[in-house]
């Protein structure tokens, strides 16, 4: 599903594209009438243009699947059901109604997601903060348990064509774009039946309890 964010800046891709094309086509008029410094001004416009449709339509692209945050809101909506010793199951519901269900292992569940910041200047653009759920796991107490017990762990990311942390992580030049990219994590007990929300603000993750007086009445 595409956000607000990602059409804005594939449309001033397009635009910044198609006005590219237009340069380069009057450049190559230019150069057939022999006008060379008016072809060399249009030629080195055009790339600049193309240059910045490229760039807005990789941001485009690299952004779909990631949510815009502007506040703390609900990620998802998490019920753990013990299922056996350092067992149990962890059933996610979104906010966009996919739910899923995951067979976990540990004292604790754990949830850990990418947290993408935008410089002052793309904020301009209008890129805010935008994160990612990325995996779900189960999280022993002990240290001894941690290194040798079974590990269960799922992907909650999407795959997409243009991974921006993976970018920003390999290309420092990006420094100017992205003001920060991180993880951030957060986890809970797990040994009896809950139901958490997960919330996520520009600060990361935190997992809460939800108030039983909240919860909706179980089907019979």
């Amino acid at each position: 599903m595409l956000t607000a964010t990602t059409t804005v800046l594939t449309a001033l891709a397009a635009i910044f594209g198609a006005a590219a094309v237009l340069l380069l086509v009057a450049c190559l008029t230019a150069l057939l009438h022999g006008r060379l410094v008016g072809c060399t001004l249009r030629l080195l416009g055009g790339l600049l243009l193309l240059v910045l449709a490229l760039m807005l339509g990789a941001i485009g692209v690299g952004t779909a699947g990631y949510q815009a945050l502007t506040r703390e809101e609900i990620a998802a909506r998490i019920t753990i059901r013990p299922t056996g010793p350092q067992q149990f199951e962890a059933t996610l519901r979104f906010p966009d109604g996919r739910s899923a269900s995951y067979a976990l292992r540990g004292d604790e569940v754990s949830v850990d997601a990418h947290v993408i910041k935008w410089s002052p200047l793309a904020n301009m653009l209008g890129l805010h903060t935008h994160y990612e759920l990325d995996r779900i796991t189960g999280r022993y107490r002990s240290i001894e348990d941690e290194r040798k017990a079974v590990r269960a762990v799922y992907s909650l990311a999407r795959e997409r064509p243009i991974d921006l942390v993976a970018l920003r992580a390999r290309h420092a030049a990006l420094a100017w774009l992205m003001d920060a990219q991180y993880g951030s994590a957060t986890f809970v007990p797990a040994d009896r039946s809950a139901e958490l929300e997960l919330r996520v603000s520009t600060s990361g993750l935190l997992l809460r309890e939800v108030p039983a007086d909240r919860n909706p009445p179980e089907r019979p």
